[in-house]
């Protein structure tokens, strides 16, 4: 009997990162947020280069919530709704990134896993919290 690859490898990890766009810039505004796809190496000229696929998140506003202190992100998409996508060297990633989806005054739905998380939400706030190298890095 041969499983399905899902059930086999379980569900899609679901990582974010911080890609460094401006190193000059301080904190946050000197990042993007993305989320990777997979890693892969493409080969040229004999040089080996560790790369990532990733879709892009932009940043909402200028500052991070009065509320919260997060930044809020929203998913890049062309107009037929899928996501800008682009090949980055794993260089540019900076660290990972902890992404909350904003709900509102609703209760998260049940079905909602990590797995589906970044589809059921058309906005995040960006977790500075998370850990200690976060808030040093984002603030």
């Amino acid at each position: 009997m041969t499983l399905p690859i899902q059930l086999y490898m379980g569900s899609a990890c679901r990582d974010c990162v911080y890609i460094s766009h401006n190193p000059t810039l301080p904190g946050f505004q000197g990042m993007h947020v993305a989320h990777v796809h997979l890693f892969l190496s493409l080969r040229y000229e004999c040089i080996k280069y560790p790369c990532a696929l990733v879709s892009w998140f932009s940043v909402v506003g200028d500052e991070p919530c009065d509320q919260t202190g997060m930044w809020i992100v929203t998913p890049d998409v062309d107009g037929r709704g899928n996501p800008l996508m682009n090949v980055v060297h794993v260089d540019s990633i900076v660290r990972g990134a902890h992404l909350i989806g904003i709900v509102g005054k609703d209760r998260v739905p049940l079905q909602v896993t990590f797995a589906n998380s970044l589809d059921a939400f058309s906005a995040f706030y960006v977790n500075n919290y998370i850990d200690h190298h976060a808030h040093e890095l984002v603030s």
